[in-house]
């Protein structure tokens, strides 16, 4: 079973983090789950995949009544973000899923109805969660070609999906960077293969450099809190991406 850790609290706002499941395969890479919750309702981050939803669903259920999620944001379209959309829509069928217009109409074969989708303009929108404004901020090029990331002012988190993640050799798995040049040796390569545009990634720079943010949060490895999140950004700004074989 996922671990739950809450990484915001203020009132009823709060943010969870679920993560590090023991009993994951092997064959699995491992995921970062988020979950939000501002009054009564809910917005799930990037929920994962199939194989790993019954971990996912525990560890949220000691959290927050699922059937009471009202969303899901889909930073973009693959198997590991999204393909156990439809095990959730089992619990909320009238759940919203948030998704880039360009992954629209290939995310709904993961399951949904054409009233479950709300597409997002490459410019990014502002989602209301029970009044509370999130964010989504363009990520494009960065992994994927539809891509967005979701900031939250308030709590001064980035959920930043691939971007920021490592992956982390068996035992190292702390929630938090701890030591942060020992641990962007684990995120180069998958930075330098997986984010395909110097000029994506120059442009995302210089935006979230912008945005005042605690804590930035990936979908794999640990999450890069104070100093360490523009150190992350200066270093990712200077990384040559979009390299195959070093």
């Amino acid at each position: 079973m996922k671990k739950t850790k809450t990484i915001f609290e203020d009132g009823n706002h709060k943010w969870v983090a679920i993560v590090r499941d023991p009993d994951k395969p092997n064959y699995l890479i491992d995921t970062n789950e988020y979950l939000v919750t501002h009054g009564s309702h809910g917005m799930l981050l990037d929920p994962g995949g199939a194989e790993v939803f019954p971990a996912v669903f525990s560890a949220l259920s000691s959290e927050f009544d699922p059937s009471a999620l009202t969303a899901i944001f889909a930073s973009h379209q693959d198997p590991d973000i999204c393909s156990s959309l439809a095990l959730w829509l089992e619990f909320n069928p009238q759940m919203h899923c948030y998704v880039s217009w360009l992954w629209s109409s290939f995310i709904p074969h993961f399951g949904g109805s054409v009233e479950t989708f709300v597409s997002m303009p490459d410019e990014g929108i502002d989602i209301s969660l029970d009044g509370l404004i999130l964010k989504a901020v363009p990520a494009h090029y960065l992994h994927s070609s539809g891509n967005f990331h979701l900031y939250d002012k308030v709590a001064k988190v980035l959920f930043s999906g691939d971007v920021g993640a490592a992956l982390l050799p068996p035992g190292d798995d702390g929630l938090f960077v701890e030591n942060f040049d020992a641990h962007i040796r684990h995120a180069e390569g998958f930075h330098r293969r997986w984010m395909g545009s110097n000029e994506a990634k120059r442009r995302w720079c210089e935006r979230v450099s912008q945005l005042d943010i605690d804590m930035l949060c990936p979908q794999h490895g640990a999450i890069y809190q104070g100093a360490d999140v523009q150190r992350f950004i200066n270093w990712f700004d200077g990384l040559q991406v979009g390299i195959c074989g070093g």
